[in-house]
């Protein structure tokens, strides 16, 4: 008896190890039963035990999934919003140049270009091209 302390350190450290092995082939076990396997060995309890456990967890599981799409819902709303705003300016911005454009144009052509511009046939016909024109004399 050399190193009584030695010896108790590692016949203590072999029993939590053995203590271990034991809780992992525990949860091993459930984990099986819960995912429907190996059931053969359990009871009628065992199996209603199972059974809500597993009810448990799927309303858990559907409440949090109802969470996570309402919280994506709100992301998308907010995130519309923005679109929406951003969109409006855009707009904006794009009535304001048109604005400048058109000021400039009316500002650089004559006259009598304007009255050209409203000499365009406008009249809908379809069939061939001198038709129209025999029909409109």
């Amino acid at each position: 008896a050399k190193n009584p302390p030695v010896e108790q350190n590692n016949q203590h450290l072999q029993q939590e190890m053995a203590s271990l092995m034991e809780n992992i082939e525990h949860l091993e076990s459930s984990k099986r039963k819960l995912s429907g396997e190996d059931l053969g060995s359990c009871t009628t309890e065992e199996l209603l035990e199972l059974e809500q456990q597993l009810e448990r967890s799927i309303s858990s599981i559907r409440t949090r999934k109802i969470q996570v799409f309402r919280q994506h819902v709100e992301q998308l709303k907010e995130k519309g919003t923005a679109l929406a705003v951003e969109n409006a300016m855009l707009r904006n911005k794009l009535s304001l140049q048109q604005e400048r454009g058109s000021n400039k144009e009316k500002a650089t052509v004559p006259s009598a270009d304007i009255s050209e511009v409203s000499d365009v046939e406008t009249d809908l016909f379809i069939g061939p091209p001198e038709t129209s024109r025999k029909r409109a004399l």
